[in-house]
C-alpha cells in the first residue's frame, strides 16, 4: 500500500523533478517508509512506499526493468500474485524480488495491457513503456485502490489523491463542476468516475484502465464487468438455502485468508460490533489465526440514540479472545479535529464515519499495519432498509430507484445551490444509464450490481482508503473479493433481503457468533453529534457556512442555508443524514484543500 505520482509531457518540455517531489510531500502518508523517483523523458514517476509485502530494498519503487525499458509505479496488494509468478516463472522469467509489484511488472512484459485481466486484488498502477512511448494507467474492479489525474494540452500529472495534483500545478482548474455537484448532493457525497468535483480533475474509472500515448491521445478500455444472473447449480439443479449458506461460507473465508496470508507484517481486524466485521473475527480465528487485535470506536450519546457498539464488539472479542483495543472519543475532541481529517479527503465526504476512521486509525496505525474491515457486505448482500423497498416497489423509471436513494430531488438541488450551477436532472439520467447497463435477472439485481461496482467505490470504500492512509494503515476489504461478488450477484433475492437484510450472512452467523450480534436490528454507524446538529456542532457549521471566504464562493442559494440553520434537525435526507452538514461539509473540505 502506498502512494504513487508522475508526470507524462506531450510537449518538447522534459518533466522536472521539482513536480514528482512536490506531489510526493503530499502522499507521504500514504507511504512513510520510504520514497523514489524516475524520469526518463518524457514522463517521470514518484512513490512512497507503505512496506507490507517483501519489506527488503529489492521491491523498492519506482521499479524498472532495464532490458525491457519499462517502468512501474504500483498502489495496493495483489492477492494472486504469488501463482502469477509460478506461471511467469515457468515461462522464463527471473525475479529479483519476493512481493507482488515485481509480479505486475513482469505480468505486463509478458502479456501486455491485457496482464490487467489476471490480476486479482486491489491496485492502482502505472507502467510506461519506453519503447512503444505509452502510460498504462489502471485501476481494480471495484475502485478500493483510487488513482486521480489532470490532463492538458501540455501533460497528464496522476496521483493517488488530489491534494498531491494541486500541490503540482496551481494552474490546475479548481473551479466546481456543476454536474459532479449534483451527483454529489444526491448521491450523499457520491460523484461516479470519472468526475470529481473539480474541473480540472479526474478519476479512473474502477475496472478500467486507460493507455496514454506521448501526443496525448487516450483509449480507454472496461475489463471487467459484473453479471447478476441465476446461473448458480449445483449438479444441474436449483442451489436450496443451505447451499447458498455454504457457497457463502467457503468464499469468505477463502477472502478473509488470503488478505492475511499475503503480508509480511501483522493484521489486525476493525471491529465494528455488526455481523460484517464480527464474522472478519470469527473467520479469522477457525482458520487458526493467533494473537489477533481488533479494535473499536464509540462516540457519546445523544438523547435519541447511543453513540456505541461496544456492548457488541466486546462479546465477540470476548469469544474469540482477541486481544481487543476500545477507542472512546468525547465529542469536545471531535470537532478539533474535524479540519484535520477533512484535509486528508481526497474528495468531500458526507458519511459520519468518516471522522470515526479517521480517529480510530490514527490508534491502530500505533498497532498494526493492515486491518481487514467489513465495508462492503450491505451492498453485496442487500443490508440497506432501501433495498426491500425497491424490490417490492411498482413506481416506473428512474423514480423506483430515486425514491427511495436520492438525498435531494432535482427542484431542491436547485434550491440548495447558487443559479450557477443549475443543471438539468444530470443524477438521474446517469442512474438510469447505470441500471440499463447491467446484465441482471431482477431489478434489485442491477441495484446491487450498481452500488457494488459505481456507488460503492465512493461510499464507504474511498472513506476507508482515505482515513486509513492518512495513519500509513493498509485496510482491506474482504467482501469486495472479486469471487464473492460475483457469487452473491448470482443468487436470488431471498437469499438476501428475509430476516432484515443480509439473510444468508446471518444464517451461517447462528452458532457461530454471539446470538446478540447475529439477532441484533440493523445498526449505522453511530456519530450523533454530526446527525442531531445542535450546540457547538451548530455553532461550527454555522461559522463555516456563514464565513466570508464561503459567501465569496458562494456554492449555496444563502434563502435555503438560512432555511436549514433555522431549524437544522428538521431536515434529514432519506437515508437519514443531516442536510445542513452535508453544506457544511463540502464548504469546509474545500477551505481545507483548496483555498490557496
Amino acid at each position: 500500500m502506498c502512494g504513487i505520482c508522475g508526470e507524462l509531457r506531450f510537449d518538447t518540455s522534459a518533466p522536472e523533478l521539482s513536480v514528482i517531489e512536490r506531489m510526493k510531500d503530499k502522499l507521504q502518508k500514504r507511504g512513510p517508509d520510504s520514497d523514489g523517483s524516475y524520469v526518463n523523458a518524457p514522463v517521470a514517476f514518484g512513490h512512497r512506499r507503505l512496506a507490507i509485502i517483501d519489506l527488503s530494498e529489492k521491491a523498492a519503487q519506482p521499479m524498472v526493468d532495464d532490458r525491457a525499458d519499462v517502468a512501474l509505479v504500483f498502489n495496493g496488494t495483489i492477492y494472486n500474485y504469488p501463482d502469477l509468478r509460478k506461471e511467469l516463472q515457468g515461462l522464463g522469467h527471473v525475479f529479483k524480488s519476493t512481493g507482488d509489484t515485481e509480479v505486475i511488472l513482469r505480468a505486463y512484459i509478458e502479456w501486455g495491457e491485457n496482464c490487467v485481466v489476471r490480476l486479482q486484488g486491489m491496485f492502482a498502477f502505472a507502467i510506461w513503456d519506453n519503447n512503444k512511448q505509452i502510460l498504462l494507467l489502471a485501476r481494480d474492479r471495484t475502485g478500493i485502490k483510487p488513482l486521480y489525474f489532470s490532463q492538458t494540452s501540455q501533460r497528464l500529472l496522476f496521483a493517488s489523491n488530489t491534494q498531491a495534483l494541486i500541490h503540482a500545478d496551481d494552474k490546475i482548474d479548481v473551479s466546481v463542476d456543476a454536474t459532479a455537484l449534483h451527483h454529489l448532493f444526491t448521491l450523499h457525497g457520491v460523484v461516479p468516475a470519472p468526475r470529481t468535483v473539480i474541473n480540472g480533475i479526474r478519476k479512473v474509472k474502477p475496472a478500467h484502465y486507460m493507455i496514454i500515448a506521448n501526443d496525448g491521445k487516450v483509449k480507454e478500455k472496461r475489463y471487467w464487468s459484473l453479471t447478476a444472473k441465476r446461473p448458480a447449480m449445483i449438479s444441474g439443479l436449483k442451489m436450496t438455502e443451505q447451499d447458498w449458506v455454504v457457497a457463502v461460507h467457503d468464499a469468505l473465508r477463502r477472502a478473509v485468508e488470503k488478505r492475511v496470508k499475503i503480508a509480511d507484517v501483522p493484521v489486525g481486524v476493525l471491529l465494528s460490533g455488526g455481523i460484517d466485521s464480527s464474522l472478519l473475527v470469527g473467520l479469522l480465528a477457525e482458520a487458526g489465526q493467533e494473537g489477533l487485535k481488533t479494535f473499536s470506536v464509540g462516540f457519546e450519546d445523544a438523547p435519541e440514540e447511543k453513540g456505541n457498539e461496544f456492548e457488541y464488539s466486546d462479546a465477540v472479542a470476548q469469544m474469540f479472545e482477541t486481544e481487543h483495543h476500545q477507542l472512546m472519543v468525547p465529542n469536545d475532541q471531535v470537532l478539533p479535529r474535524l479540519p484535520e481529517a477533512f484535509a486528508n479527503m481526497s474528495e468531500p465526504m458526507f458519511a459520519q464515519d468518516a471522522v470515526a476512521f479517521y480517529l480510530l486509525s490514527e490508534v491502530v496505525s500505533k498497532e498494526v499495519k493492515v486491518v481487514q474491515s467489513g465495508q462492503g457486505a450491505d451492498e453485496v448482500f442487500g443490508g440497506y432498509f432501501w433495498y426491500p423497498r425497491m424490490h417490492h416497489s411498482i413506481t416506473k423509471g428512474i423514480n423506483r430507484f430515486s425514491d427511495e436513494y436520492f438525498d435531494r430531488d432535482h427542484t431542491e438541488y436547485l434550491e440548495t445551490v447558487d443559479k450557477r450551477f443549475a443543471v438539468k436532472d444530470v443524477t438521474s439520467e446517469l442512474m438510469q444509464d447505470l441500471l440499463n447497463e447491467v446484465e441482471a435477472d431482477e431489478y434489485l439485481d442491477r441495484v446491487l450490481a450498481v452500488d457494488v461496482t459505481t456507488l460503492i467505490v465512493d461510499d464507504p470504500v474511498k472513506r476507508v482508503d482515505n482515513m486509513t492512509m492518512a495513519w500509513g494503515l493498509e485496510a482491506r476489504v474482504p467482501f469486495l473479493d472479486t469471487q464473492l461478488i460475483e457469487l452473491a450477484a448470482s443468487m436470488p433475492p431471498a437469499m438476501k433481503l428475509p430476516n432484515g437484510g443480509k439473510h444468508v450472512l446471518k444464517e451461517l452467523s447462528r452458532g457461530f457468533l454471539p446470538d446478540s450480534v447475529v439477532n441484533r436490528s440493523k445498526a449505522y454507524f453511530p456519530m450523533p453529534a454530526l446527525k442531531y446538529v445542535r450546540g457547538e456542532f451548530l455553532a461550527f457549521m454555522k461559522e463555516i457556512l456563514l464565513s466570508d471566504g464561503a459567501k465569496q464562493r458562494g456554492l449555496y442559494n444563502p434563502k435555503y442555508v438560512e432555511k436549514l440553520l433555522n431549524k437544522p434537525e428538521d431536515y434529514l435526507t432519506r437515508l437519514q443524514g443531516s442536510k445542513l452538514w452535508h453544506l457544511a461539509a463540502l464548504e469546509l473540505w474545500w477551505q481545507q484543500n483548496i483555498v490557496k
